[in-house]
Parts: structure tokens; sequence; C-alpha cells
């Protein structure tokens, strides 16, 4: 909820000024006691208790939440404006920093006086009826997801009829549609009889479609699938017809299945089945769709239908979702359990998100009547709509401190593939997320994550070689609900495609605001940039527009600014540039007046500057509480100031086109050039890993280095104990002498990733130098990283490795998925 993440900010950054070896202001101590009581006070009262009863208590809950709000952001403008204007020379007094911190103090006495009534009296908020378990907050779920087996039944009628289409006659392409309402299980029908005909088919592919349709992300992903070689790199300067032409060509001749899921309009297929050839070879196109008109339209028929699922299959469902396949349900929760599976009417995500409710709480016949009540009032409701009722009260049951991270998932479009790490990164830089003694914030958003996943409100959508989750996504019925209450609470505005404006009344006020890409370009150069010249509470800004980036000069607070999903060139954005001088940047003043944000603590931004290399501007020094840095550089790399050395904050700096780090300076005081919280160094060109380097960069756990010659210090990699992930390659110009790779190239035993490219190491080198690092699960060997013979392995080295990619200097490439290590 906005009341807690509004807390949890504030007190994030107290903490950050407390804390930080050069604070831009000093806070008055006494103050800084007052409002830590008040906000710890206030926290564990939304920790503990939560709105029960009728709508008159959830108003009520409503307008106290408000009021928590209001005074935190307060809070918080007061003392991010005085960062703002000391770090700019703007002369105020310090009389106004404590007067206004002041206020906000009598304020929260006020709400802590009401709080304390209503704690006395009951009155309108009750203790949670689901009794989640505050000490767990924070915590990992009680069923880790890797061993978690999802429960699907219901689907094996279907899948029989949709198998005897695949593979029956006739010899010529046929589509295959699949309807259904939103969450029967449509794309899941379909993904298993993608999976089960791997090899009736020559070549398969999947494309996710949505309401507003891109047809050349439709002809890309198609490729993705096809082939292995293709990237999105090599596939975005290619046309329309350019890619169709490629499809086409690829499919001609061979037995194929594409999956194109979730249609909304029959124009989709007007516009991609030209590019699938109907050769006889009895090719299948297999479509999703909510929308029965459409299969008519293409087939003349209804298509399959996916019907609900009886109560029998539903309870089964249920129970799969809470207990898995080992445990029975208890004997005495049966009755009622089948009433609320009975009540969701048969819909697969209604039930599996109530599932993932009921596994959560306390198996008691209380929690499971309370489940049941308010089912009752809400599953009646028809189409959409009744889902929404049922994900909302997941939501209300959500443990308070996963509410702000559910509620975030709103700022990612629809259809969106989220990638992990990225999403840790940015609730970290949010300052909502509840520290944890011990724990990095970015373990405890991980876990948070594992814990929304095992709810079922957040979907895997592709894991890593090592098992983990790399792409997640949510449902669009669970974004939508992310959306209403978001939008409900102030928590998060979004524009979204199909607005044909933006009220300026409503952005004005807002604090995170997300921008979704019109379908065309013109349309938002002549509505987004204007509506972002007022924007002052903003705190984090999310767009990702061609080659446009709106003047920020009204957005001083912003903490968060992130726009890279863009890929354009210097030529479109100078053209956009032109048409909007009055609220457009040059490609020289990107960085420049990006790096005036001072508040910064998550940039991901677009270089435009047409120079290799581009130098770094050094104001980047006075971005006091700057965390993750991701530069995509269009024209090569860029080389750091040293005042870099000073951004203790740091914690995760990606390059695209490359990074030069300076040396640090020499002397200075004792941790004055230590980054201590840096964990992530990406795209380093040129590193020299010397040993004063190696001490300032203590806790690093992921790097990526490009050298260019031998002699930089590489035994001192040894030293990063916590390192466990390492890309190192060398410049083919430089190649590298052995003797000196084996005396200095030392591998700290925490690597779990290891990508080697151009190291020139002998196969009996990997004895010594690889095999027995005892924590290493993927290996990957780019060209000429082992040269010579034959690779003789040796029992028990390797004991946990997983995944095996080679590139051999031919260019072809050798991947093996090894089975799971032997515990």
């Amino acid at each position: 909820m906005a009341a807690y993440a509004a807390l949890l900010s504030l007190k994030y950054i107290i903490e950050q000024i407390q804390l930080h070896p050069r604070p831009p202001i000093s806070l008055d101590q006494n103050q800084v006691d007052s409002l830590t009581d008040s906000l710890n006070f206030l926290q564990d009262f939304l920790e503990v208790y939560s709105c029960g009863g009728g709508s008159s208590s959830r108003e009520a809950a409503d307008v106290l939440e408000s009021r928590i709000a209001d005074a935190a952001h307060a809070a918080e403008d007061i003392i991010e404006t005085r960062i703002v204007d000391q770090i700019h020379g703007e002369k105020i007094s310090s009389e106004e920093l404590y007067q206004g911190l002041e206020k906000v103090i009598q304020d929260m006495g006020f709400i802590k006086k009401d709080v304390m009534e209503i704690k006395k009296k009951n009155i309108g908020i009750i203790e949670d009826r689901l009794h989640i378990n505050s000490s767990t907050l924070g915590g990992s779920s009680s069923s880790p997801l890797t061993t978690k087996q999802i429960a699907v039944v219901g689907l094996d009628d279907q899948l029989i009829e949709v198998m005897d289409k695949l593979t029956g006659e006739p010899s010529n392409r046929r589509i295959i549609p699949i309807v259904g309402m939103g969450g029967i299980g449509k794309t899941t029908l379909a993904r298993n009889a993608y999976v089960k005909f791997m090899k009736h088919f020559d070549i398969r592919a999947w494309a996710t479609v949505s309401q507003n349709y891109n047809v050349r992300e439709i002809l890309v992903e198609i490729l993705l699938c096809i082939s292995k070689d293709e990237s999105r790199e090599s596939l975005s300067g290619k046309s329309e017809g350019e890619l169709g032409e490629r499809v086409h060509k690829s499919l001609y001749g061979r037995r194929y299945l594409i999956v194109l899921d979730d249609i909304w309009s029959v124009d989709v297929w007007d516009k991609v089945q030209l590019f699938f050839p109907d050769n006889g070879q009895g090719s299948r196109v297999m479509i999703t769709t909510r929308l029965s008109n459409i299969v008519l339209q293409l087939i003349g028929s209804h298509g399959l239908v996916m019907d609900l699922l009886d109560d029998d299959k539903s309870w089964d469902l249920l129970c799969g979702n809470i207990f898995g396949k080992e445990e029975d349900c208890p004997v005495e929760l049966e009755e009622i359990g089948k009433k609320i599976a009975k009540n969701c009417k048969g819909l697969p995500l209604s039930i599996v998100v109530i599932g993932g409710l009921l596994a959560k709480s306390k198996p008691t016949r209380e929690n499971w009547e309370y489940i049941s009540e308010n089912l009752n009032s809400i599953v009646n409701l028809e189409d959409n709509e009744r889902c929404l009722k049922v994900l909302l009260l997941s939501y209300h049951h959500l443990p308070v401190h996963l509410k702000p991270c559910f509620l975030y998932m709103g700022v990612f479009p629809e259809d969106s593939n989220i990638r992990v790490s990225g999403l840790v990164k940015l609730w970290v830089s949010e300052g909502f997320l509840k520290p944890i003694s011990g724990k990095s914030l970015e373990v405890v958003s991980r876990e948070y994550l594992e814990d929304l996943f095992d709810r079922n409100l957040i979907l895997v959508h592709k894991r890593r070689l090592s098992g983990g989750i790399k792409f997640c996504k949510i449902h669009d019925l669970v974004r939508e609900l992310c959306l209403r209450e978001a939008e409900k609470e102030k928590f998060l505005y979004v524009r979204r495609p199909q607005d044909l404006n933006i009220p300026q009344g409503i952005i004005n006020t807002q604090r995170r605001i997300s921008i979704h890409q019109s379908t065309t370009q013109k349309e938002y150069l002549l509505v987004a940039p204007h509506a972002l010249q007022s924007v002052p509470l903003a705190r984090s800004l999310f767009f990702k527009f061609k080659g446009v980036l709106p003047l920020l000069d009204h957005c001083r607070l912003l903490r968060v600014l992130r726009t890279t999903d863009t890929c354009v060139t210097t030529d479109t954005y100078e053209n956009s540039y032109k048409e909007n001088t009055h609220c457009m940047y040059t490609p020289e003043d990107v960085l420049e007046d990006v790096f005036q944000l001072v508040n910064s603590r998550f940039l991901a931004v677009e270089d435009f500057r047409d120079e290799n290399p581009c130098r770094f501007p050094s104001s980047v020094y006075i971005l006091w509480n700057l965390q993750t840095l991701i530069v995509k550089n269009i024209a090569g790399f860029v080389v750091a100031p040293t005042e870099i050395w000073k951004m203790t904050q740091l914690r995760h700096v990606h390059f695209f086109g490359g990074l030069e780090m300076p040396d640090p300076p020499l002397g200075g005081q004792d941790g004055e050039f230590v980054l201590g919280n840096l964990q992530t160094l990406s795209r380093i060109r040129n590193f020299k890993c010397g040993e004063e380097v190696v001490k300032r960069i203590p806790n690093i756990t992921k790097e990526s280095e490009g050298y260019v010659s031998s002699y930089y210090c590489l035994k001192n990699l040894g030293r990063l104990g916590k390192l466990e992930s390492l890309d190192c390659s060398f410049d083919s110009l430089n190649k590298p002498n052995r003797n000196d790779m084996l005396q200095n190239f030392i591998i700290p035993n925490s690597i779990k990733k290891l990508t080697l490219l151009g190291t020139y190491l002998k196969w009996e080198d990997m004895k010594t130098k690889i095999g027995w690092l005892p924590n290493l699960e993927v290996l990957k060997l780019g060209q000429d990283s082992f040269v010579g013979g034959e690779w003789e392995t040796v029992e028990g080295h390797f004991c946990n490795l997983r995944y095996l990619r080679y590139v051999f200097w031919s260019g072809m490439v050798d991947d093996r998925q090894l089975p799971l290590p032997t515990p």
C-alpha cells in the first residue's frame, strides 16, 4: 500500500543521510529521533492491522492510510528539496528545513493519537483474519518455487482434441483456434500442446500478440524461436517486409507449428498470414483468443471452446495448488473447501489465485470460512469484474510489505517479459523494501518476488541456465488489478496507449509516472513531453519512446529514471528534436542534464553522442545517492572520471558500449574511495585489477571485463571472495601469453558462472584453472578460450556444473544442459 511504502521510503532517506560519508545536508538529531519514533510506530501498526468488515471500515482505513502517506510525503518533499537546493548552491536557510519538519512531526503526532484510539476501541480495523505472521516479513516462502509443482487439471479432453487437429488431416495449412474467457487456461492448453509436439514439427514458434499488437514484433518473436543465431540486435535494423520475407523463407517446405497467443483482432491475422506458406506439409497455426467472433471470421465455426471447470475438477485444482500432490486436504476442511472451489465458478485463474492465498494462511476452518464468506459477495459478478474482485481479495490479504512490490508491477506494459534482475534493482532504488539484518536489499527483494510467485500473482516466464528465474510476467487481469489499486492509492499513474491525453490536474500530483508507448510516435510527441513539464513531485519516471527525452527541469526530485527500452539512431533522435526544440534535449545534453537530477538512485538512459570514446560528465559526482547506472551508449565506450570512486552508494554499473574505469585516486582517508556497496560491474574495458583496485570493490558479485593485454594483475581476482559471475575476454589483437595466464589468472572459489573468450589456454589447463571450482554451475567457453587437442575430463571435477557452452573455431556452438548434481 502507498502509506506503508511512504513510511519505509522516508526512513530510507533519513538513514541514507545519517550513514553517508559526505551527506549533502544535516538533520537535527532530535527531529530525526522524533520522526523515527513515529515512523516505527505507524509501520508496526500497518504491519499488524489490516482492514476487515464492511465498506465503511474500508473507507475509514483509506482515510487513515491517506493521512499517513501525506505526512510521510510532506517530510520527503521538505528533505529532498533542501538537498537539491544545497547541491545546486541555492541559498535556503536551515530554519525553513527545521520548521517544515516540525510541522510534519506535529501532524504525525496527531495521527499517532488517532491510531492509539483505533487500537484501543478496535473501530473499523481488525487484526488480520488470515493470521499472516508479521515475524515472517521479508522472509522466503515456505515452499520454494524451484520445488513446487503447479497443479494443472481439466485439460485432458481439450488436449486430446488439439492433438487430433495438430496431427490429423488435412495436409494443407490449418488454423486451430482456442477460444474462451480470460484466465480459463487457453494459453496453458496451447503451451502443453506446443511442448508435446517437439518432434512432430520441423519448426515451432510462439508469439504473444495482445490488444496493441505490433506486426514487426510478432515476426521478430517468430524468428527468435526459429533460429538460435538470431538476436533482437541483429534484427533491429530490418524492415517489416524483410522480417516477413525471412520468416516465409525459413518456413517454406517445412512442417511448422506457429502459436499466436492472445489475438484481439482479425486484422493481425490478415497482416501476418501471408508470411506463413501453405505448402502441403501438414503445418498448423494455433491461435488463442477471448473473442468468439474472431474465430467465426477465421474458420467459419466456433473452434475449440474452453468451458469452465466443473465442481470436481475445480476442487482438484484448488487442492493441488494448496497442498501439492503429496498431501490430502484435512477432512474437516473438505466441505468448506469444496464450497470455495464451487464459488470460484470454474475459472482456473480464480482458483489458482485463491489457492495461493489459502496456502499462505493457517489451514483452519475459521480462516477458510472467512475466505468463503468474502467470495460469496463477489464471484457472482460477470465477466472480468468477477475475477478482479477475487484478485482484489488476494491483494487485500497480501502481507503489507508485499503490496508496494505487487502494485509496482503496473509500471510495465501489457504482456511484458520483465527481467528479474532489473526489477530487483528498481525495487531497491524505490526505497520501499523493509531491511532485514544480515541480508542485502537485493536478497530481500528476490525473497519478496519468490513469495509473489508462490501466491500465483506473478508468473515465471523464463529461467536462467542455473535454474533461477530470469524473466517474469503477470496476467492481464492481475495487471489490471495493479493499475486500479495503484491509481486509487495514488501510488502510481500509468498513461496507457489508448489514452488520448494526459490530464494535467492528475499527473502533476503523482510521484510515480509510467507512460506506455503510443501507437504512433507523432501522438507521443504532441502529448507526452508537454505533460511532463509540470510534474514537480515525481520521484519515478518510466517511458520508452524512440529518440525522445523530455526536458526534466521540472522533475528536480526524480530518483528513478528509466528510458532504455528504446533503440534508436542518432538521426531519428535529431529528427524528433528538430520538430520539438522547445521540449527536447540535443544528443550532447542528455547525460549532462540527467546528471543534474541530484537525488537520482536509478538511472537507465541512452547516450546519443557520436563520439568514441565519450567523456563521462564529471558532474556525475553530485549524484550523492546513485545506486544503479545503466547507459546504452550508441557510438562506443565511455571513459569515466576519477570522481566515480567517490560515489560510495553505487551498487550496479552497466554500460552497453563499454566503460573504462580510471585508477582510484591515491591517498585519502580510510574508506574514502571504497565502493563497498558495488555488486555489479558490466562491460568494463581495460580494468586494471591491481591490489588497490580490488581492495576498493570488496563486495563485487558480478563482473564483465574486457582485457586487452595480459600484464594486468589477474591474480587479484582471487581476492574477490564474493564474486559469483565473471565474464573475461581478450582483444584478438593482443593474444595473451599462456605462461602469464597460468601464473596470474586466479579464479575465486565463489564463482558460479564463468564466461571466457580469447584466453588461449590449453585444454590441459582446465584441470588446474577451472575444473576444481566447487560452486561453478554455468561455463561458457567462447572462441579461442581453450585451444589444442582433446579435453580430457577428470573424475570429481565440475561437481556442480549444470550448463556448458563451447564455441568452436568454425563458429559452431555446442550447448549442453547437464543433469542436476546428485546431492
